[in-house]
């Protein structure tokens, strides 16, 4: 086990390819000031069929955006990488800190399954150190799974599939007797009751806190996701990304979202409105075994025969997914909570699924 409060030496854990990398420059990050006549990127000056600018490439690093989302995270620009999605803040990660074929990365299943593919696209080796009973984190294993080669500790909080948060002290443990990284991923955290760990940055120098746009800001077609971190780690990220890595159109809708933030809290109060009275009527019914708290907008429900539900409800045009495969999620089916009446389509199929086998018996 490593010894608690260990130093954070950020050089240490960064590819010395990557510390050596002279990143690529763009046309756009080259000049700073203002101008009318662009002809420095070989763009299509005539305009596009799509009208609107889009014949123009977009702003490299996102500067409007970050600082207005900065308002919102209460940390400076600096401290904030977009990326294409939050899939992208993840491949970077190993990108940057783990060497293919050497170095390792701990996850915790049942958890967000985009971590391992990022892993073995890059090379990487990955130790699965389980969630306890309750769905948290198991810290004595975890500390004791941690390897001289480990260079990342993922944490998803909200958990997906399991919908809780993990306990914020524990994270805070993990982090701090850890050289590595660790990176919580809190695409769920606007449904939650707690704060981000964003707040815990300056406790912790070595966690990457990532977010998006995709689920309660209900821009998952823009894919726009958040890395909130020490600068030196975000300018670590900006080193490696692709130049224009956040099309000018997505950029353009999440700044204008930002603007207009007052249908997203009523979207989460009615979530939360939607996901209790979900709850409740799941568990008058006899074919479920259990509901797993949720932090999250979506719940987990153990059923009595998990497979012929969900057949079931795919046959009536309803889709939820399929977990009955995982660790310690057997016979569970996770719903997302829908509108009042995708919800009540739910339940009404559900409901039918019941008869049915009552009829049979």
């Amino acid at each position: 086990m490593p010894e608690a409060n260990a130093p954070f030496d950020l050089e240490s854990l960064v590819r010395e390819n990557i510390l050596r990398l002279k990143p690529y420059s763009s046309a756009r990050s080259e000049f700073n000031g203002n101008a009318e006549v662009f002809l420095d990127a070989n763009e299509n000056a005539f305009g596009s069929p799509a009208g609107g600018g889009h014949n123009r490439y977009p702003d490299p690093l996102q500067t409007d955006l970050k600082a207005r989302a900065a308002v919102f995270l209460r940390v400076p620009p600096s401290q904030i990488f977009v990326g294409n999605g939050s899939d992208e803040a993840i491949d970077l990660m190993f990108r940057i800190f783990c060497e293919p074929g050497v170095d390792e990365a701990i996850i915790c299943p049942p958890t967000y399954g985009m971590y391992k593919v990022s892993a073995e696209i890059n090379d990487v080796a990955v130790q699965e150190v389980s969630l306890d009973e309750g769905f948290q984190l198991d810290v004595p294993a975890i500390l004791d799974g941690i390897a001289p080669r480990t260079k990342l500790i993922i944490v998803c909080s909200p958990n997906n599939p399991t919908g809780n948060l993990m306990d914020e002290d524990a994270i805070l443990k993990i982090a701090r007797s850890f050289r590595g990284m660790v990176v919580v991923d809190e695409a769920y955290i606007n449904f939650a009751h707690r704060p981000s760990m964003v707040e815990k940055l300056d406790a912790a120098p070595n966690i990457v806190v990532l977010q998006t746009f995709s689920k309660a800001w209900g821009m998952a077609g823009l894919r726009v996701g958040l890395a909130i971190a020490n600068e030196r780690v975000v300018s670590l990220m900006n080193r490696v990304k692709p130049p224009y890595n956040v099309s000018g159109v997505a950029q353009r809708l999440v700044l204008e979202a930002l603007e207009k933030c007052d249908p997203v809290d009523e979207w989460i109060a009615e979530m939360w409105k939607e996901r209790d009275r979900l709850v409740k009527e799941l568990e008058a019914l006899h074919v479920v075994r259990k509901i797993y708290p949720t932090d999250a907008n979506f719940v987990l429900a153990k059923f009595s025969d998990a497979n012929a539900i969900y057949g079931h409800l795919v046959d009536r045009g309803i889709v939820v997914r399929d977990r009955s495969g995982v660790e310690l999620c057997e016979g569970c089916l996770r719903i997302t909570v829908g509108t009042r009446t995708e919800n009540d389509r739910l339940i009404e199929a559900l409901s039918g699924f019941e008869k049915e086998r009552v009829a049979i018996l």
